[in-house]
C-alpha cells in the first residue's frame, strides 16, 4: 500500500486500509449472491452499519489528518480550483438487470 500525503498519516492510512479491505472482502460475495432488490437493499444496509462500527472512527481520523496536511502544505486552494474547472459529474443510474 502507499504512503499517504503526509508521513504522519501513514500509520493511520494503512489502519483504515487493512480495516477497509477486511470488511470489504466480506461484501462482495454475498452482495452478488442475492437474488432481489429487496435482498440487496437489506444486505447494503447492514453493510453499510457494519463498516462504519468497524471502520468508520479509523476513517474520520485519517480523513482528518490528510486535510489538515493539505492546509498545511496551502494545497486547499488549488483543490477548490481544480473542482470548480473540472466538477465531478453524477455518476449514471445502475444498468437494470431485469
Amino acid at each position: 500500500m502507499a504512503d499517504s500525503l503526509n508521513e504522519a498519516c501513514t500509520p493511520l492510512k494503512r489502519s483504515y486500509d487493512s480495516c477497509f479491505n477486511a470488511w470489504f472482502e466480506g461484501y462482495l460475495e454475498p452482495a452478488v449472491a442475492a437474488t432481489s432488490q429487496a435482498q440487496r437493499e437489506v444486505y447494503s444496509k447492514q453493510k453499510a452499519e457494519e463498516f462504519e462500527a468497524k471502520c468508520g472512527k479509523l476513517w474520520i481520523e485519517y480523513k482528518t489528518c490528510v486535510q489538515n496536511s493539505l492546509k498545511d502544505k496551502g494545497l486547499v486552494p488549488l483543490l477548490e480550483q481544480a473542482r470548480e474547472e473540472h466538477p465531478l459529474k453524477e455518476a449514471p443510474p445502475p444498468l437494470s438487470r431485469d
